[in-house]
């Protein structure tokens, strides 16, 4: 039987409780108004702090200012205004439970039906600083750590029962809709669905204070803590058993698929979002025209030119079979001229920074081809992590960004490199980065002639590329080789001579390096060594 207390306070089911008081708090404004004035005519009266009180009182919404509520008014620059004992017994007192309306009758606490709170935006300033942006001073930093917002979320998401919480303004609509079907009432389901998503919220928030205090003293802090949020639900995972989503890091400068327009195509898949991700970083390796083809996250052929079409043209050319579904990266606009080199060959993805009007037609003639506008000019920082799962953990390494330069390089054979080869040499250097370990490369004139991926044994990666190159009929003829780590043997280097190759550049550190520079010498061969190895398993 339902009994009310001399101020109210009802003594009730959650699901017969309904919503008479809300506490907006918000420092993401959008759509707060159109929010605040549905519920007030729903006859809901409104408790707000300062600003967001000042901006609903603008727009002719009546609000009761939390100091009136509280009896107690803001101090400390704001730091202090909602962390009051009134305002949180109204949020977490069970409704069901008579002695939690007997305190609240007693004290005269009139009890909080729902929370709508954003906290401060510290991420947003964070990104800012992270990216140099020196206007953003760390005392701001310190002052967007929130206190008050994520207590209040926290409380009413604990009492969700009897004190609904909304923390997105992706949410109001739908609160409204419901709270206007149901007689003010929301529904067990929505309330714990809400909950849900602020516990999420607060703990992002809560991440990104954390890994950015833990970063300014050390790399590699004893507690990781990062928040991810979900970009997109995919179709599946790696096989058609496995269920799959992409998410994004909060809080990240850019991400895979930040900025990037999908204007055509089936929906994106797991695989192909791994591939994009391996071409996306080899193709913004170079300045110059560039094209990389991916398959399974290796690269089936790369190219710098004057001009697109012609690396395009190289980078094919390396191992045609291979490239037969792939993704195709580019680092200039595709034209109508490229995009019928593409329509006439199978192509999974194409991504360019744009596509002019007329290379749209012709591709979208294909309905399944996927076609991504890339318009992120930003760069991911230097500092950026690489992740990598592991059963119960976490591998956290630095990224491998970069390339030695050449004045660091050795040259440790009497034949120095010429400067046509010393210009294969570094290109097939940033190529052989993006191969999967043991890698070997071949180039010539700035394409990749063969490529051997993955194998166990290095003078098998050498094998495999050297056969690649002759399947594809290239003359490996004064070509230069890259190899991602030392060689433990001359047969490697020796079967890429054989092959014709002039040039190798690779780290050296093998006790076996003398023998491997003999080799080289005898042959008139040119070898360089780098000093740094590039695994990529």
């Amino acid at each position: 039987m339902e009994r009310t207390s001399a101020r109210g306070a009802e003594v009730a089911a959650p699901g017969d409780v309904r919503v008479r008081r809300a506490l907006l708090s918000a420092s993401d404004k959008r759509g707060l108004v159109e929010f605040a004035r549905g519920l007030a005519d729903l006859g809901v009266e409104i408790v707000s702090t300062g600003g967001t009180a000042r901006e609903l009182a603008a727009e002719g919404i009546e609000t009761r200012p939390v100091e009136e509520y509280t009896g107690f008014p803001e101090m400390l620059d704001g730091r202090v205004k909602t962390l009051n004992p009134r305002i949180f017994a109204g949020l977490l007192a069970v409704r069901s439970n008579p002695e939690h309306v007997d305190a609240l009758d007693e004290h005269r606490i009139e009890p909080i039906d729902l929370v709508c709170v954003n906290v401060y935006p510290f991420e947003q300033l964070a990104a800012q600083r992270e990216a140099g942006d020196r206007q953003v001073e760390e005392w701001q930093l310190i002052e967007n750590i929130d206190i008050g917002g994520p207590t209040l979320i926290r409380a009413a998401a604990k009492n969700h029962p009897y004190a609904a919480v909304v923390v997105s303004p992706e949410s109001y609509d739908a609160v409204l809709a419901e709270l206007r079907e149901s007689g003010g009432r929301l529904s067990d389901r929505t309330r714990a669905s809400l909950a849900r998503e602020a516990f999420s919220y607060i703990a992002r928030y809560d991440a990104a204070i954390s890994g950015w205090f833990s970063e300014r003293e050390e790399d590699f802090p004893p507690r990781y803590t990062r928040s991810f949020d979900k970009v997109l639900d995919l179709p599946y995972g790696e096989n058609p058993h496995q269920r799959a989503a992409y998410y994004a890091e909060s809080g990240a400068r850019t991400d895979l698929l930040s900025m990037v327009s999908q204007l055509h195509g089936r929906e994106l898949s797991f695989n192909n979002l791994l591939d994009l991700d391996a071409g996306r970083r080899l193709v913004e390796e170079f300045e110059l025209p560039a094209v990389a083809i991916v398959k399974h996250t290796n690269p089936c052929g790369a190219a710098v030119a004057g001009a697109l079409d012609q690396a395009f043209e190289r980078a094919l050319a390396t191992d045609r079979q291979s490239a037969f579904g792939g993704i195709f990266c580019f680092n200039r606009p595709v034209d109508r001229e490229l995009a019928q080199a593409l329509h006439a060959i199978f192509v999974e993805v194409v991504f360019a920074p744009r596509f002019e009007e007329d290379a749209l037609e012709v591709l979208t003639q294909k309905p399944n081809v996927r076609l991504l506008a890339n318009q992120e000019r930003r760069r991911a920082p230097v500092t950026e992590h690489d992740l990598k799962r592991v059963r119960g953990g976490l591998l956290v390494q630095d990224r491998d960004t970069g390339l030695e330069a050449r004045e660091d390089m050795q040259v440790v054979t009497r034949r120095k490199p010429t400067e046509e080869e010393w210009g294969e040499m570094l290109f097939a250097m940033r190529v052989c980065k993006h191969v999967r370990s043991n890698a070997i490369v071949l180039a010539r004139g700035l394409a990749t002639a063969g490529i051997g991926a993955g194998q166990m044994s290095r003078v098998d990666s050498v094998r495999l590329a050297v056969d690649k190159a002759r399947a594809a009929e290239i003359s490996l003829d004064r070509a230069v080789m890259a190899s991602d780590a030392f060689f433990p043997f001359t047969d490697g280097p020796q079967r890429a001579i054989d092959a014709g190759v002039r040039g190798i550049v690779q780290p050296g550190g093998s006790q076996r390096d003398p023998e491997v520079v003999e080799a080289c010498d005898a042959a008139d061969v040119a070898m360089v060594f780098t000093a740094r190895r590039h695994f990529r398993h």
